[in-house]
């Protein structure tokens, strides 16, 4: 008997499915921290903590890492950004997203607190109002209710801030600068706006010099002065030039300012402009990638002297390749030759940084590193329980569409598989446009992996990363060349060896959702399945929704997405006959960036063609699944529903 048992179990075990083995709870569990930044007198460390719905913070005392104090947000509330505005007192940006996935929408909010208070206070906002802290405003006027949309230090004053204010009104398009005074909250204007909506940027003594606006036609304009008492002067109109110039910093010398300028063909560059005769002249641009991120000096100053580009993997590029900080940044990287490293943060006297690194297979950790011994200790890691040598591989990837444009992507093998005739999950990102894939730990395509699928990643045109006609030539192509791009990938897949032909499924979320239920429609014998989460599915409801939003939203809406009968051809749940696979559905019952009801009425498409279609939504839910519990069941389901429709990944 006992036998039996013991041959029962072991079948059990022979047969178990394979993605029933995946440990989702070490995938889905949120980071300890997100992010990290070390105070100017080194005596603190400030960390974000990501909960379930929403982001909370902690200060530390770096001499033994004993908490001083911490807070959370509200339900939704979420930690943009922060920022030691001097050695005792933070500075707290606030977003809001209703989702996992949703994009965090700034709130205009700017929290301040001491390093041994309970908590923060409102400094500008809608629940502060002029100096008064901490009180919350009625309507009031739009010359106190403020948001704050930017916020630019300044080096060597511990007491003032330059931030760009806004009314919170959506009738009124004015913005202004204003010396914002963190312990008092008084503001004074300093620069008024040159043109509607400008964003402002100062230099190192904290001179507002630049100011980047549009009007209606959203072409970007780009005004200079040369001090806060001269007059604005248009240095650059993208209708004149065909160019986007984005101010990055200015030279030790304020003269010298660095921009990223947006070229007509291949990636933007950076470009040194003599504010004093008007020279400009490149000093960096990768073959294929924009900067990604703008690396400063180490210390209190705020001057640019490098870039990361994301160009398959993340790599460096300096003004003097040999300055400080590149041969600084020359020494982690051959200290952790697997990683990408950026310093996040420096003590004023720039001997003590504050270093995050990340892989492929690794989320991240950070270190101190001292620039005087030039010693890296450990401080933390984003996600201890994950073991870097268990997970998968990412591989750069570069392909060819039909009509030789070329796309970069990434591609995931599962772990122990040599990259032949496998299962394959064609994983396109959402946005679209702008966004783009990058190399580095990615938790859905690991998950596919860990239960034996290879995972393709492609930036399909439109994207952003690979400069301006890249990025503008999916305007219009939602379900046309866009959608090619993605066949195309998909066939070089095959082509290659890399995928078995006969277990080829797409999925994925936002505009991805809506990709893999338009891939389906149009290659309906190309793929096996689809899986589509918190996705849209029609273009004709999605363009009426966003002209009714605003006069802006309407232009964008007509030059990104496109208009008329096109729009109907595709959209998926007006075409769902032409589906022929098993479709998996997920949504969230609260979303506002994909209404609930684009899912509903796919669903509805589906079952009226007679094609299989299993649903999973959570009504409490929005563009994407907070709570653990739910993304546990969304991961099984999901996985389960691979495994009908491709066999199980591990099988082979």
């Amino acid at each position: 008997m006992k036998y039996l048992m013991l041959l029962a179990i072991m079948v059990a075990g022979i047969g178990a499915p394979a993605h029933a083995q995946v440990n989702l709870d070490g995938f889905i569990k949120k980071n300890e921290f997100n992010d990290i930044k070390i105070s100017p007198d080194g005596q603190y460390l400030a960390a974000t903590v990501p909960l379930e719905d929403r982001t909370g913070l902690a200060i530390l005392r770096r001499s033994d890492s004993k908490v001083i104090t911490s807070f959370a947000l509200g339900k939704n509330n979420h930690v943009s950004d922060f920022y030691w505005a001097n050695k005792e007192r933070l500075l707290v940006m606030v977003a809001k997203k209703f989702g996992m996935l949703e994009q965090p929408q700034a709130t205009g909010e700017i929290l301040v607190m001491n390093v041994d208070d309970k908590g923060p206070t409102p400094l500008v906002g809608y629940r502060a109002t002029g100096g008064k802290m901490g009180s919350r405003v009625g309507v009031g006027t739009s010359q106190n209710n403020v948001a704050a949309i930017a916020l630019h230090g300044i080096p060597g004053d511990d007491r003032n801030v330059i931030i760009t204010a806004a009314p919170y009104s959506e009738e009124e398009m004015w913005t202004r600068a204003e010396r914002l005074d963190i312990y008092t909250g008084k503001r004074t204007p300093v620069a008024r706006a040159p043109i509607r909506g400008s964003d402002f940027y100062t230099d190192n003594k904290g001179v507002v010099r630049f100011a980047k606006g549009s009007e209606f036609d959203n072409a970007s304009k780009l005004f200079y002065r040369e001090n806060d008492q001269a007059e604005w002067k248009l240095v650059n109109s993208e209708n004149d030039s065909g160019r986007v110039e984005y101010p990055i910093g200015f030279a030790d010398d304020n003269r010298i300012a660095y921009l990223q300028v947006e070229q007509e063909k291949g990636p933007d560059a950076i470009v040194a402009y003599d504010t004093g005769s008007g020279e400009r002249k490149e000093l960096l641009r990768d073959r294929f990638s924009d900067p990604t991120a703008i690396i400063h000096q180490f210390g209190g100053s705020s001057s640019p002297v490098g870039v990361m580009y994301m160009d398959g993997k993340p790599h460096t590029r300096f003004f003097d390749p040999k300055g400080r900080e590149a041969h600084l940044y020359e020494m982690l990287s051959s200290a952790f030759p697997d990683d990408s490293v950026m310093v996040t943060s420096t003590t004023n006297d720039g001997k003590i940084a504050l270093v995050s690194t990340y892989s492929d297979r690794d989320p991240g950790s950070f270190y101190l590193f001292d620039a005087e011994t030039k010693k890296a200790a450990y401080l933390l890691s984003r996600r201890s329980w994950i073991d870097p040598e268990k997970m998968a591989k990412v591989k750069p990837v570069e392909l060819t569409a039909r009509d030789g444009m070329l796309m970069r992507g990434y591609l995931t093998l599962p772990p122990g598989k040599d990259g032949r005739n496998l299962p394959l999950v064609i994983y396109p990102h959402g946005g679209p446009f702008g966004i783009y894939d990058t190399w580095g730990f990615d938790t859905e395509p690991q998950i596919l992996a860990a239960a034996g699928y290879a995972v393709l990643q492609v930036n399909y045109r439109g994207s952003g990363n690979y400069g301006r006609s890249f990025h503008q030539s999916g305007a219009q192509q939602w379900g046309l060349t866009m959608q090619d791009d993605l066949t195309d990938a998909t066939r070089w897949a095959i082509d290659q060896g890399i995928a078995d032909r006969n277990r080829i499924c797409m999925y994925g979320a936002s505009y991805g959702a809506y990709a893999s239920l338009m891939g389906v429609a149009k290659e309906p014998a190309l793929y096996k399945c689809a899986a589509g989460y918190v996705g849209v599915y029609d273009l004709v409801t999605l363009s009426a929704q966003e002209s009714r939003e605003s006069k802006r939203l309407n232009i964008w809406t007509s030059e990104w997405l496109g208009s008329g009968p096109v729009l109907a051809s595709v959209s998926p749940n007006r075409i769902a006959d032409r589906i022929k696979v098993p479709v998996f559905l997920a949504a969230g019952g609260e979303d506002e960036t994909a209404p609930i009801a684009h899912s509903e009425r796919m669903e509805a498409a589906l079952k009226k063609a007679g094609i299989p279609v299993e649903t999973l939504y959570y009504r409490t839910e929005g563009h994407g699944f907070y709570t653990v519990e739910h993304q546990r069941e969304y991961y099984t389901r999901l996985l389960a529903f691979l495994a009908r429709n491709l066999g199980e990944g591990n099988s082979k």
